[in-house]
């Protein structure tokens, strides 16, 4: 009987290539927009795997790791004398302006880090050598900055010079890193040098990382750290979530993406469920065949769901291999952002699943009304 409702529908080749279509422009659709939210979620949290420090310690009325608040010089040191604290180093991060040779102006993401122990250096060096890092007037730059120099004309290599805030900068290498939010690139010095380049104000230390001692969690360590006025420590995950939710929360971002998934889901429901209809309809005569030869509604029932989700897993597959693709294709340019976690697909079948079932239901009412003797008519 489920070889005879295959054929059923491949013979339909007009309706089955309506459903499929139907169906995978449908998966298509949720699944790269789902992908490119996932991908500008985690472009919002570019700073925290860039550095990778496992506690990082801000001004208590910091929300999420792009809102920076500088702080006293003097809280790296009450955080070292915390129990449980391997080592604390200062940050600095700030939006700076770099002058290009052609004298244009570009906006970049000054990164200090901790003069005598680089913590949070690039670990991906592509070109150049991260110990020349402690030379005068050193940076490294990651590639979005290369990219846009090019752009402009300006070939970037090791040993270009260009300035921030009016002071020289050498490249001394390039590094890759995560892409930014805001899409500046990321220059990182030490921070001696960064407090150099940015513009002087009475606080400028950004946050403080630390690790903790053997045996301690960095749960531990931070409960610890928070018992300090004025301060507040999170775990690296637990920022990264922190950042991803304020985002969510106090943007249209993910109103956004959502109206564009819910009319996926809406395209793929009404055509689908009228294709399905249809097909139902023009092949009622031989369910009533069936069913006047003794066929069960139990089996016609079975017949109906395996022609709904043949379809909806074709399209399915079509949907998200198509997606793949396209995230190939982004990924080796760097934008639009895109990311497709495990989570997406499942997300994604589990919407067609129910696409399916819901048409799968209309057709199933035609057929429960079905009465044999119409094949006699």
């Amino acid at each position: 009987m489920f070889g005879v409702a295959l054929k059923m529908l491949f013979r339909d080749r007009a309706k089955y290539a309506m459903l499929v279509c139907g169906l995978a422009f449908c998966s298509l659709l949720m699944t790269q927009q789902t992908s490119v939210f996932c991908g500008l979620m985690m472009w919002t949290t570019a700073t925290i795997r860039n550095i990778g420090a496992p506690v990082w310690v801000m001004d208590a009325k910091v929300e999420q790791v792009n809102e920076v608040i500088p702080m006293r010089r003097i809280e790296v040191e009450r955080v070292r004398s915390v129990p449980g604290v391997q080592w604390a180093v200062p940050l600095y991060l700030g939006i700076e302006q770099a002058r290009l040779g052609d004298g244009s102006f570009q906006n970049i993401q000054l990164t200090g880090l901790d003069t005598g122990t680089l913590v949070g250096r690039p670990m991906k060096i592509t070109a150049g050598r991260i110990e020349d890092l402690r030379l005068p007037d050193a940076v490294i730059i990651d590639q979005v900055g290369v990219e846009k120099f090019r752009s402009r004309g300006i070939t970037l290599e090791v040993g270009t010079t260009f300035e921030i805030n009016d002071k020289a900068a050498r490249v001394v290498a390039i590094c890759q890193s995560s892409r930014s939010f805001l899409g500046q690139p990321y220059v990182f010095t030490t921070y001696d040098r960064a407090m150099e380049y940015a513009k002087p104000q009475r606080k400028q230390l950004s946050f403080v990382l630390a690790e903790p001692q053997p045996g301690v969690s960095p749960e531990e360590l931070v409960s610890r750290i928070n018992l300090l006025r004025g301060v507040r420590a999170h775990t690296a995950d637990a920022l990264f979530w922190d950042t991803i939710w304020w985002y969510i929360r106090n943007t249209g971002i993910p109103i956004s993406f959502g109206t564009v998934v819910i009319l996926g889901v809406i395209v793929g429901i009404a055509i689908a469920g009228q294709t399905f209809y249809l097909f139902i309809y023009d092949n009622l005569r031989y369910l009533a065949a069936l069913k006047a030869m003794g066929a069960r509604m139990t089996t016609l029932t079975a017949m109906v769901l395996l022609q709904a989700f043949s379809v909806g897993f074709i399209g399915y597959g079509l949907g998200v291999g198509l997606t793949a693709w396209f995230g190939n294709a982004v990924l080796a340019k760097g934008q639009p952002p895109f990311f497709m976690p495990w989570q997406v697909p499942v997300f994604v079948a589990v919407v067609i699943v129910f696409i399916c079932s819901f048409s799968a239901v209309i057709g199933l009412i035609k057929v429960a009304r079905l009465e044999p003797a119409v094949v006699f008519k």
